[in-house]
């Protein structure tokens, strides 16, 4: 026992130092213990994992026993998805007692790979697993590996036993099922709606479309698709559909053993943690769940968005990249480099992702758009508007769905001045989805802005506070439209609470300045209007807010030709 922990600390202290010279160079020299977990703490705080592995790896070669350097260290080498690394350190950590959660992971998730299945079971019996759910069902997927399906079996029961896990007992029952062979009874539990939400996700139903196609139930499959997806398919889903429709069987392919089935364990926890797990933790699971089976590509696309939320752009990139060509999501893994590109301030790269994907996919209306957002944002407007005319030419009918490609359009046509072809695209998306709160918005502050069907504007805006009471930018267009028609006493309120929800934005802070004037309370007008100059707005409103200052809003008007306050007043 003791040359065996001899062994792990000699493997660890030579993987600390290997690893210190082997990650990228870090901007801080951290020559002491201290310095190095400091700059370690400082690296993670800013999901910086590169460096945090870096200087922890240091701070390991001095403290090679320390739990929290050894815990931290696990965790930041799965993090960056480097699992082999991991593991030297988690074998350590267990060894010398230290219950690291990110550890045990590692190492049950090392276990399944090897097929070592009884030891997995033994770890996770003997308490040093990660968790009553991800144990439990790890325990009845090992046993499938083991080929005990009736202990499998009891397994996956027992877990359902405890209370709230029902439901993904259920769904991993069923895919054990299927991936035995036993389809009749694993679309049971689906067609009892035993899976819960889970059989609800786009994974859960191409589960049970797999299923239905192997027992023969190919027009029942082709139905249930129509009715959840409807017409907005994905490749992947359109050929499903198409192979469905024709009476060719679909393989089971959510998981083929063991293995598999443990990948889809850490995967479907780590869907069920994004909303209430920070994105750090909810990683640990997607990237065991990539290790275990690497052409995981839903696995894939949810680790990048995870690395995308903590600005982790670059290893986002990395990610979406290692989805093959030959998948049929790489579409979406492409489209998800491009903005990972554009998030890292990569544009010309982002563009050429773009470009290239829509010669290689010219028939997908989601490059198209996506194309047609890109070139917007570059104020691109004629390039963006012919991109969307591509997109639209794609698409079989205009369904719902299509609201936001004619709001995008008229976005564009509105930035070029083309008035009667941006108002008829927010007038298209509004019969498409008549209460859309942004549409609402948009349409009714132009409308104001034009000084053009005020009561409609108003009405209309109205409806978009309704749908969305607490966006700041939705509630100043009431208030402006209120103060527009001249009902300032109204305006003021409402203003003064879009101020509240994005203060630093300095339309929000002008309109309130110009309210404030509008009721005689000129002190604070003159202050919100100083208040928006420090935001930083476009020269040619600074210019118009500065002038205000100089002279008062009544005189600016006067400049301009515009409507003195006490006529749009109704002359009070």
């Amino acid at each position: 026992m003791i040359l065996s922990k001899l062994r792990i600390w000699t493997s660890t202290l030579a993987l600390a130092a290997g690893m210190a010279a082997a990650l990228p160079p870090v901007m801080v020299q951290a020559d002491s213990l201290s310095g190095a977990y400091l700059a370690s703490r400082q690296a993670r705080y800013g999901s910086d994992f590169a460096a945090a592995a870096q200087y922890l790896s240091m701070a390991l070669a001095r403290d090679p026993s320390n739990p929290l350097l050894l815990d931290s260290a696990v965790q930041s080498f799965v993090s960056l998805g480097k699992i082999d690394l991991a593991l030297p350190i988690a074998r350590k950590a267990e060894a010398d007692g230290i219950a690291s959660q990110a550890g045990r992971m590692v190492l049950a998730a090392s276990e399944a790979k090897q097929g070592q299945f009884e030891a997995l079971i033994a770890r996770a019996e003997g308490e040093k697993g990660s968790g009553p759910l991800v144990d439990g069902l790890m325990i009845a997927w090992a046993k499938v590996g083991l080929g005990d399906m009736s202990a499998a079996l009891k397994a996956f029961d027992a877990v359902g036993k405890e209370r709230g896990l029902s439901n993904f007992a259920q769904y991993h029952k069923a895919l054990a099922l299927a991936s035995v062979g036993d389809f009749e009874a694993a679309e049971e539990i689906f067609a009892a709606g035993g899976a819960g939400a889970l059989q609800g996700t786009r994974r859960g139903m191409i589960a049970r479309l797999q299923l239905m196609s192997q027992i023969e139930k190919t027009q029942e499959a082709v139905a249930l698709a129509d009715q959840v997806f409807g017409n907005d398919l994905d490749p992947e889903l359109r050929q499903m559909r198409e192979d469905l429709k024709a009476g060719k069987a679909l393989p089971f392919t959510l998981a083929r053993g063991a293995e598999d089935g443990m990948a889809e364990v850490l995967y479907s926890i780590a869907g069920a943690l994004i909303e209430e797990a920070n994105p750090d933790y909810t990683l640990l699971y997607t990237r065991a769940a990539l290790y275990l089976r690497p052409d995981h590509t839903d696995a894939a696309l949810l680790t990048a968005e995870l690395l995308e939320d903590l600005k982790q752009h670059d290893l986002a990139v990395e990610v979406y990249r290692s989805v093959p060509q030959s998948d049929p999501a790489f579409h979406a893994a492409e489209l998800g480099r491009a903005a990972a590109l554009r998030a890292a301030g990569r544009d010309e790269a982002a563009l050429e992702v773009l470009t290239q994907l829509a010669r290689t996919n010219p028939d997908l209306p989601a490059v198209h758009v996506t194309i047609g957002d890109f070139l917007r944002a570059k104020e691109d407007y004629k390039g963006a508007v012919a991109s969307y005319d591509r997109a639209m030419a794609l698409y079989d009918d205009t369904g719902g769905a299509q609201w936001f490609l004619y709001y995008a359009r008229g976005i564009a046509y509105d930035q070029m001045k083309d008035w009667a072809g941006s108002e008829a695209d927010f007038r298209k998306a509004l019969s498409l989805n008549p209460d859309q709160p942004q549409v609402l918005n948009y349409l009714g502050y132009s409308l104001v802005e034009r000084g053009e069907n005020l009561d409609e504007a108003l009405g209309m805006i109205e409806r978009a506070v309704a749908a969305r009471p607490d966006s700041g930018y939705i509630i100043d267009s009431l208030g402006w439209v209120l103060f527009r028609l001249g009902r300032y006493d109204e305006a003021v309120g409402h203003m003064e609470r879009a101020a509240e929800l994005v203060a630093v934005d300095p339309i929000v802070n002008d309109h309130l300045g110009d309210v404030y004037w509008s009721v005689g309370r000129k002190l604070e007008a003159e202050f919100q209007w100083h208040r928006a100059l420090s935001f930083d707005p476009e020269e040619k409103e600074a210019i118009r807010i500065r002038r205000k200052i100089e002279v008062g809003l009544d005189a600016v008007l006067a400049e301009e030709g515009a409507a003195p306050l006490k006529v749009a007043n109704g002359g009070n």
